[in-house]
C-alpha cells in the first residue's frame, strides 16, 4: 500500500472520494515480478492505480476487488502457473502470488487519513488480515515500540503475551523498512476450529527515509555516479574538499553538495546520527591524502558498502597505508577496492553502472561467487519462499 502513497494525492478516484479496494501482494514464491508489499488500488468504477505483476493477473484482481467492494469483505486470492490450462489466470514466469484484497474505509485504511499521514518520509502500516481485521498506522517506524503502542494493543486484543510475541517479529521489519507477514498464536492457543482461535495474521509495510549514498570526488566519475545513485532511490551527497571542483554546475542534481575534507565530513555526519547501516560510501577521489583518512573513518562505521576507485597498484598502496594506520585486516575485507564489478567498463557512465551493479550485488543473499549472467544460471531468478513455506516460517 505504501508504494502508492506518492501518487495518491493526485489520483482522481481518491481525491473525489470514490470507494476503492486495495490489493496487496502478501506472499510470493519462485520468480515473480514484484515483491511483497506491492499494491494496486481499484476504484468502484474500475479505475486502477499501480500494478502487481506487469499484466499477468491484474484483470482477475480487478474483478475480485470489485466483488470485495460489493460484498464489503476482504479476501485472499492465490495466483500461480497452470501447465494444464494455458488460458488460466496466472503467472507465466512460474511464480506464485498471494494477494490480499480489502475495501478501503475500514479501520486504518481510510485513504484520506493515510494520505495525510504520509506527510513525512517515514510511515508504516500494520494490517490484520484474519477475521478480526483492523489496521494501525505508524508515523515513525524506526522508533516504534510494540510494548508502548495502545493502537497495537487494541489491534491484538490487549493480551500481553501476544504483544510480546508480536514485538519480536514486528520491530525488525518496521525498523528495517521492510514488508512481511507475521503470524501469531492467539491468546487462547491454536486448538479448536472457531474463528476466535485462528492464528493472528498481520502484514507489515514499512517505509524509511531514503538510504544515503555519499560520493567523494567531484570528477567525471562522480558526475556519472550521481544520477545512477538517484535512480536507485538513494539520497545522494557529493563531497569534495576543493571548492573549484565541487561548485561545478554538473553536480547541482545532488541532494547535498558539500565542500569539506571527506573524512571530516563523514565523521561529523556519523556523530550526529545521519549515517546508518544502509549508507553507501563511494570514494572516487583517487588521492591518498583524501582516501586514506576517509577510508580509515568509513571502515570504523557500520555501513552497507564502502568502495574506493583506483588501479590494482593504487589498491595495494592503499591497503599498505591503511594497515600502517592500524586498520585490522578483517575490516579491510569489507572494502570494495578496486571499486565495481568487472564489466569491462571504461567510460565514466560505464564505471557508474559497474559501481551500482556491485552495490546491488553486495545486498544479494547469495555470495558473489554464485552470481553471474542469468542465462548461465539455473533455478528461480528470485530466491524466495513459496507461499506455503512463508506460512510455516514467518518473515522476520
Amino acid at each position: 500500500m505504501l508504494d502508492l502513497m506518492p501518487s495518491l494525492g493526485t489520483w482522481r478516484p481518491a481525491v473525489s472520494g470514490q470507494r476503492c479496494a486495495v490489493a496487496t501482494i502478501v506472499a510470493v514464491g519462485g520468480s515473480v515480478p514484484r515483491p511483497p508489499g506491492t499494491s494496486m488500488l481499484v476504484s468502484e468504477q474500475g479505475d486502477v492505480l499501480g500494478s502487481l505483476s506487469g499484466g499477468c493477473v491484474e484483470g482477475a484482481v480487478v474483478e475480485a476487488a470489485l466483488q470485495a467492494m460489493r460484498d464489503g469483505g476482504s479476501r485472499l486470492e492465490s495466483f500461480g502457473y497452470s501447465a494444464e490450462d494455458a488460458f488460466a489466470v496466472g503467472l507465466t514466469c512460474g511464480g506464485e502470488l498471494e494477494v490480499h484484497i480489502q475495501p478501503t474505509g475500514a479501520a486504518g485504511l481510510d485513504l484520506a487519513s493515510l494520505n495525510n499521514a504520509f506527510g513525512g518520509s517515514s510511515l508504516a502500516l500494520i494490517r490484520r488480515l484474519d477475521a478480526a481485521g483492523g489496521a494501525v498506522v505508524v508515523p515513525d517506524p524506526a522508533a516504534f515500540s510494540a510494548a508502548g503502542s495502545q493502537e497495537l494493543s487494541d489491534l491484538l486484543g490487549g493480551d500481553d503475551s501476544v504483544i510480546r510475541a508480536a514485538a519480536a517479529q514486528l520491530e525488525p521489519l518496521l525498523r528495517g523498512g521492510r514488508a512481511g507477514m507475521v503470524r501469531l498464536a492467539p491468546a487462547e492457543g491454536c486448538g479448536g476450529s472457531g474463528p476466535e482461535t485462528e492464528p493472528i495474521t498481520l502484514f507489515v509495510e514499512s517505509r524509511l527515509p531514503a538510504a544515503r549514498m555519499l560520493i567523494f570526488g567531484a570528477n567525471d566519475f562522480g558526475a556519472a555516479l550521481l544520477p545512477a545513485g538517484k535512480l536507485l532511490g538513494y539520497e545522494v551527497t557529493l563531497c569534495d574538499a576543493r571548492p573549484a571542483f565541487a561548485s561545478q554546475g554538473r553536480f547541482l542534481a545532488a541532494d547535498h553538495l558539500v565542500t569539506d575534507w571527506p573524512h571530516r565530513y563523514l565523521a561529523a555526519e556519523a556523530a550526529v546520527g545521519r549515517i546508518d547501516s544502509r549508507t553507501v560510501v563511494c570514494v572516487l577521489t583517487h588521492d591518498p591524502k583524501f582516501d586514506i583518512p576517509l577510508l580509515e573513518t568509513a571502515l570504523a562505521l557500520d555501513l552497507a558498502y564502502v568502495g574506493a576507485m583506483g588501479s590494482r597498484r593504487s589498491h595495494r598502496q592503499r591497503i599498505d597505508g591503511l594497515l600502517d594506520c592500524g586498520i585490522p585486516a578483517a575490516a579491510l575485507e569489507r572494502l570494495h577496492s578496486p571499486i565495481g564489478l568487472d564489466l569491462g567498463a571504461v567510460t565514466p557512465a560505464e564505471v557508474a553502472v559497474s559501481i551500482t551493479a556491485e552495490i546491488l550485488a553486495s545486498r544479494a543473499p547469495q555470495p558473489a561467487s554464485a552470481r553471474g549472467s542469468l542465462k548461465d544460471g539455473t533455478g528461480p531468478i528470485h530466491r524466495t519462499n513459496t507461499p506455503e513455506q512463508t506460512q510455516e516460517n514467518p518473515w522476520t
